[in-house]
């Protein structure tokens, strides 16, 4: 496979002549002479209405009793509405709702168990007149139509159909975007040792495997996402050099998502134990990818990550007048 060509993302004001906006970002730029320059350089639109030149906030919605951090914290379809209001007024541009935890060591959820985790309370979002379009985070055929069906707009696979390959067809025929994420592993599995012999490069390897799958299987290209899946069968250095590396992910052609709030990973660099606690190493590595021109922050601190790339934002604004 070729070399992908890894543009050096900046924010640093004022910009040369010459400096071309990295995915279509009004605040992060690179240089360099690529032969695909204009793909690195266009926009990655996620959804027609989002914004397309600037990080977009998924706002996370567990609907389980045993996720990492906020398990069992929505115990009803009404909580969980409401929690949804509340992110939506934060400034979450994206839901994302979530009906099995994929922890390290999580069991996995039959489809009708998950399905009645999740359906109903997309389907309760959109008649409380919750417009904010919704992901739902699963790698089941099943439980992805059904919440399709209520009113989701992406499909968020964290198996980037492997675990399921009906999901597929499923979301082809409903024309949705779909993430694509990067795990080695099942949630039973992937911390027990997890090896690479150049994680940033087989990451971004396997992902483009994994992008030409579902173009194969009849889902536009335009319409995928990736994920290099920070936690997911990855030791502290791998997420690091992940991190670091980001921006050659936009070689894909595709928007990145970036999924790092409350990791394992920010509590063992800070010293904090208890996930729920770890707000501003999140909101830190959500800047980091920002800086790199990830499209979407997935985080569980909405409010706060929002008011933090407001500020990013002013810092790194070419034209000097954002308010």
């Amino acid at each position: 496979m070729t070399v992908p060509f890894h543009p050096v993302p900046r924010s640093d004001l004022p910009r040369p002549e010459g400096a071309l906006p990295l995915a279509g970002s009004a605040h992060v730029w690179w240089q360099g002479d690529a032969p695909d320059a204009a793909r690195l350089s266009a926009p990655k639109p996620v959804l027609p209405g989002l914004p397309a030149d600037r990080p977009l906030v998924m706002g996370i919605v567990n609907v389980t009793p045993d996720s990492f951090s906020d398990g069992g914290t929505l115990g009803s379809v009404a909580a969980a509405v409401e929690r949804a209001r509340a992110q939506v007024m934060a400034g979450a541009d994206i839901l994302d709702i979530g009906g099995e935890s994929t922890r390290p060591g999580a069991a996995e959820v039959p489809v009708l168990e998950e399905t009645a985790r999740t359906a109903p309370v997309i389907a309760a979002i959109r008649a409380a007149g919750i417009d904010t379009p919704i992901s739902i985070d699963t790698r089941k055929a099943g439980v992805a139509r059904a919440a399709i069906e209520a009113g989701a707009d992406i499909v968020n696979d964290v198996s980037a159909l492997t675990w399921d390959a009906d999901l597929a067809r499923v979301t082809a025929e409903a024309g949705v975007p779909i993430c694509l994420m990067h795990a080695q592993g099942t949630p039973q599995t992937m911390q027990a040792d997890p090896r690479y012999d150049d994680v940033l490069r087989d990451v971004y390897d396997w992902l483009a495997r994994r992008m030409d799958h579902a173009v194969s299987q009849g889902i536009d290209p335009a319409r995928i996402i990736t994920d290099p899946g920070i936690g997911f069968g990855k030791t502290l250095g791998h997420n690091l050099t992940l991190l670091r590396g980001l921006s050659r992910f936009h070689s894909l052609g595709a928007p990145i998502l970036l999924g790092a709030s409350r990791k394992r990973f920010v509590g063992t660099l800070s010293g904090v134990e208890e996930a729920a606690a770890r707000m501003p190493g999140s909101v830190a590595v959500a800047l980091w990818a920002a800086g790199q021109g990830a499209q979407i922050l997935r985080v569980h601190d909405v409010a706060e990550t929002v008011q933090a790339l407001a500020l990013w934002r002013a810092l790194t604004d070419q034209t000097g007048d954002e308010a």
